[in-house]
């Protein structure tokens, strides 16, 4: 058998769009609070895309950033992922839209759609290009306009989600650091708990679908709460073990942002203090696929995480999805 690669991430980037729609905001248009939103979600505010800007438009931003940030150039970029299930369009894919916008020419690009788990299958995806020696450098990004898809009457939705994207470049690393194990999973039965219905080839647009305002978000919170609070702790737990590592061993958590109780069953799950958890749900809300690229991006960026830190990346989505993994950190 051929030589693996360590793979690991050596860049990082994030965009977020620059108006910011705070509980107090939301208090004008549905029947809300902060009190009830904050006691319910640890969320305070969420950033929001306006009219002109689509998700192409933050995917290119934090890529470019990313870019930056391990010192390469677009032509040296092997493929392109991106997570998202906000595209502009169903065709050409985010990906395309985006290797253009970069001039990043000819290397292969396509969109992956796991909602807020995408990024980590696109980062264990991308992981495995590296390890075979296939590829060289690959931009995974998580990106969504979220808020274009929400109905703002409906306040069990608006109030959690939030627009942005994050990216990271995914490239051969030094022994003993990068993605030490990695765990995916899904279970399509529960699909029907978090669901975008129409716009699709079961349900295409019709003057029906808008009627009945099946192009919006649609959640059935108490199922999915009760899906993640159990899944985000036992794959949490399940990359430690499969690294071969004891709970002692973790350094960080940085968990999908969709709840702070969920949040919290995790860290509890893994014995972490409250210092070695990364959240931002505060002030971005969930943007999906984005949530986990974006928090990776500033705990690099603030020294949260250092070079050899052993962190924990686990998320949850609509599928239902859930995929987490182990890294030990090489920047």
């Amino acid at each position: 058998m051929s030589k693996l690669y360590n793979a690991g991430i050596i860049g990082t980037g994030s965009c977020l769009p620059p108006k910011i729609v705070t509980n107090e905001d939301l208090e004008k248009i549905v029947d809300t609070s902060d009190e009830w939103i904050v006691s319910r979600t640890g969320i305070k505010k969420r950033r929001v895309a306006d009219e002109n800007t689509a998700t192409s438009d933050l995917a290119t931003v934090a890529a470019r950033r990313a870019l930056d940030d391990a010192g390469l150039k677009p032509s040296d970029i092997d493929m392109i992922i991106v997570a998202t299930v906000t595209p502009d369009m169903n065709f050409p894919s985010t990906a395309c839209l985006v290797q253009a916008n970069l001039g990043a020419e000819h290397c292969p690009a396509f969109d992956i759609e796991a909602a807020c788990s995408g990024f980590l299958y696109g980062f264990i995806l991308a992981s495995q290009f590296i390890a075979t020696g296939a590829y060289e450098n690959i931009l995974v990004i998580g990106a969504e306009c979220l808020s274009k898809f929400l109905n703002w009457k409906d306040r069990n939705t608006c109030v959690l989600f939030g627009d942005g994207a994050g990216a990271a470049v995914v490239s051969r690393v030094d022994e003993k650091f990068g993605i030490l194990s990695h765990c995916m999973g899904a279970d399509g039965e529960g699909g029907k708990h978090l669901i975008l219905e129409a716009g699709g080839s079961r349900k295409p647009a019709s003057f029906e679908t808008v009627k009945n305002e099946l192009h919006y978000v649609q959640m059935e919170g108490s199922e999915v709460f009760k899906f993640a609070v159990r899944i985000m702790a036992k794959a949490s737990e399940e990359a430690v073990s499969l690294a071969g590592l004891t709970k002692a061993d973790v350094d960080f958590l940085v968990p999908h942002q969709a709840n702070i109780r969920i949040i919290e069953g995790a860290r509890k799950r893994l014995n972490l203090p409250k210092e070695k958890v990364y959240i931002n749900l505060d002030r971005y809300g969930n943007m999906s696929a984005a949530s986990v690229p974006v928090a990776l991006d500033e705990a690099s960026r603030t020294k949260a995480i250092k070079k050899g830190d052993r962190i924990v990346l686990v998320a949850f989505g609509g599928g239902l999805t859930w995929a987490s993994c182990m890294l030990r950190w090489s920047k």
